[in-house]
Formats: structure tokens, C-alpha cells, sequence
């Protein structure tokens, strides 16, 4: 293995290789797709950042970052040599890098630079004005040195161009980022995630329906009140399964409104059974159904609830309500939004007259 390096190859005698300066670890490297592209060759390896950020450049004098860059490169081309090769190109990705692949090419006769620009490095929007000039000193220095500039937009390219250089534009790749077909149904679930929740059940419903289902948990999630359990520990890692913790009630409205469907996963038991889940009228306001278990509580507004007895009928009653979030339930909305605290406050307001309780509302 070569330290610092995120790759290694078999030791080869000076074998001519390309350096990959990698401004952070490979796994949180914005090019990262195509960097794993080219170190799928045995003559690419991969350098990590060394433990000085390359941000430092920015705030020393520039003598001070060539006497540091100096000790840098002598120290990691000591160690390609003994392990890689014999750098012939050096790849930077940003320009504060160039310091640090001057003084490498001072050290390898014949040694190329590869300048890779995906953004305008020069034009920092969290730099100072000084930090600002030494990033056009640098980049300056870096475009008219480099064999090669590849830039990721047309727009870059025609900068460079501007300037009197010719770039190749290569744009970005996300090979890694996920790419799921389906998403045939967009649930929500709003509210405590926790002992009461069916673990079971949602486990059984993200396998069902896999890619097809797309589910949106709202709240907290409690790890110590089901970290024994396996269910729960499947739902954490299911892809279908978005946990987006506590949110206000203002986000969680807007979610909503991208969601098909509303659902209550509690377990049928007896502490859950008689209960009122208050996110169904939550739901309801913005025009969704809910789909919930069989629980006797949720008759108390059965119009706006779809009973599913098991698993398999849960999956179908999401899929069921696809396309809800373009066609809302309107009659449900506005029985919503007639559940007024006002209205449902009515018979505690008959009562307190009965006692004679002066109920005239005059703040």
C-alpha cells in the first residue's frame, strides 16, 4: 500500500504513473465517479489530502507555501518511487493544489500537470479579497503550466479560451448516485417512531413493494426503545424508507402535499386500539387518506381512513391511492377543515351552559 494513497499497485519499477491529488478522502470527493473511473487503471493512483487541509495555502505568505509544499512532495515522491512508480502526470482539482504539484514536478523531470477545473476557484465566495488574489495568482500560474485544463462546463472552457488556453471539457458523472425506477406511490407517516410503531409490518411492506413505494417518516425515531428489535433495524436501512426526523408543522404540510398517501403503522394491540391518531386529520386537511391497521379507535373518522387487516392489504391500499398528490381528495379537505376546535369543542360548550357557566367570549 502507498500511505496517504487512496489506491496502490504491485511494486513496479518506476513504472511512469498519473497522480491523483485528491483535494478530500476519495469517499467524499465530489468527482469521486470519475476518480474511480480512471484508477481503474493499474498506472492511476490516488493521492488523499495531506493532514494539513490545502485551505492553508490560502493564508500563508506564498514563500512560506513553497517551503511547506517542498518538504510535502519530497516526502510523497519518496514514497511513489519505493511503491508506484515515477510520476508523469500530476492531477490537481483545485488550484490551491499547485504548490504542491510544482514542487512535485520539480522533483520528476518530464513530469505533466493535469489542471481540473469543475468550478471557478478563483472566484471563492467564502474568500477574502487577499484570499481572492491569491487564488488568481495560483490559478494563473497553474492554467499556463498545465499540459492539460479540463473543465466541466462549456462555460469554463470558453474562459480558459478567453484567456489564450484551450481546455477539454469533460462534464460530471454521478455513477453512484442511485437511480430507482418506480416511486409508483409516495406514502408519509407523521409523528413518534417508536415501541408502538409495527416494525413488522413496514418491513413487510417495504419488501413488498420495494422500488415501487417511496416512504416518508416524520418524527423522531427512539433506537433505544427498538434497538433489539430486527424489523427496525431493517426499516433504518431500507431504501424505500426516508427518515427525515422531527420538522415543523410547516414542512411537514408541505410534505405532505407530496405525498399520495398517509399512514398510521401501529401495532394492533390494546394500548393502540382505542386511540384517535391525530395525523389523520393531519392528512386529511390537505386532501390524503390515511391507510392504517384495523385499530377500533380510527372508526371515529372511518370516512377518511382505508383499513388494511394485513401486510399484503396495506401494500395494495398504497398503491391504490397513487397519483393522489395531483388529484387530492377535495370533499375529504374541506370535512377537514370543518373540524374546527370551535366545532368539535360543541357539546363541552352545551355543558358548561347547562351549569351555568358564562360562556359569552369577550377576548
Amino acid at each position: 500500500m502507498v500511505p496517504g494513497c487512496s489506491t496502490s499497485l504491485p511494486p513496479v519499477e518506476r513504472q511512469p504513473i498519473c497522480v491523483l491529488l485528491l483535494p478530500a478522502p476519495l469517499e467524499r470527493f465530489i468527482l469521486r465517479d470519475q476518480a474511480d473511473d480512471l484508477l481503474r487503471a493499474d498506472g492511476v493512483i490516488a493521492v488523499d489530502p495531506p493532514r494539513m487541509p490545502y485551505g492553508a495555502f490560502a493564508r500563508m505568505p506564498l514563500g512560506v507555501g513553497d517551503a511547506v509544499a517542498a518538504r510535502q512532495a519530497r516526502r510523497l515522491v519518496r514514497t511513489l518511487r519505493r511503491r508506484a512508480g515515477e510520476p508523469r502526470v500530476v492531477v490537481i482539482f483545485h488550484t490551491l493544489q499547485y504548490q504542491l504539484a510544482r514542487a512535485v514536478m520539480g522533483l520528476c523531470p518530464g513530469c505533466e500537470l493535469w489542471y481540473w477545473r469543475w468550478d471557478r476557484f478563483e472566484r471563492a465566495y467564502d474568500a477574502t479579497e487577499k484570499q481572492r488574489e491569491r487564488l488568481e495568482i495560483l490559478h494563473e500560474q497553474a492554467a499556463e503550466r498545465s499540459s492539460t485544463i479540463v473543465t466541466a462546463s462549456e462555460e469554463l472552457a470558453r474562459l480558459e479560451g478567453i484567456a489564450g488556453r484551450r481546455a477539454i471539457t469533460v462534464p460530471l458523472a454521478a455513477d453512484s448516485f442511485p437511480a430507482p425506477q418506480g416511486g409508483d406511490v409516495v406514502a408519509i407517516s407523521i409523528g413518534h417512531l417508536g415501541w408502538r410503531t409495527d416494525w413488522a409490518l413496514l418491513r413487510a411492506v417495504s419488501e413488498r413493494l420495494g422500488d415501487r413505494l417511496v416512504l416518508l417518516l416524520v418524527g423522531e425515531w427512539h433506537e433505544e426503545e427498538c434497538r433489539d428489535d430486527p424489523d427496525f433495524a431493517f426499516c433504518r436501512e431500507a431504501a424505500n424508507l426516508v427518515w427525515l426526523g422531527r420538522l415543523e408543522d410547516e414542512a411537514a404540510a408541505r410534505l405532505v402535499l407530496c405525498a399520495d398517501v398517509g399512514i398510521v403503522p401501529f401495532k394492533v394491540e390494546p394500548f393502540n386500539d382505542a386511540a384517535l391518531p391525530y395525523r389523520i386529520l393531519k392528512y386529511a386537511r390537505v386532501g390524503r387518506r390515511t391507510v392504517a391497521p384495523d385499530l377500533a379507535g380510527l372508526r371515529t373518522w372511518s370516512d377518511a381512513v382505508t383499513v388494511a387487516a394485513d401486510a399484503e392489504a396495506f401494500a395494495q391500499a398504497l398503491l391504490d391511492g397513487a397519483g393522489a398528490r395531483t388529484r387530492p381528495d377535495e370533499a375529504l379537505r374541506e370535512w377537514a377543515l370543518a373540524q374546527t376546535a370551535r366545532a368539535q369543542d360543541e357539546p363541552l360548550w352545551q355543558r358548561l351552559a347547562q351549569i351555568g357557566i358564562d360562556t359569552r367570549v369577550s377576548r
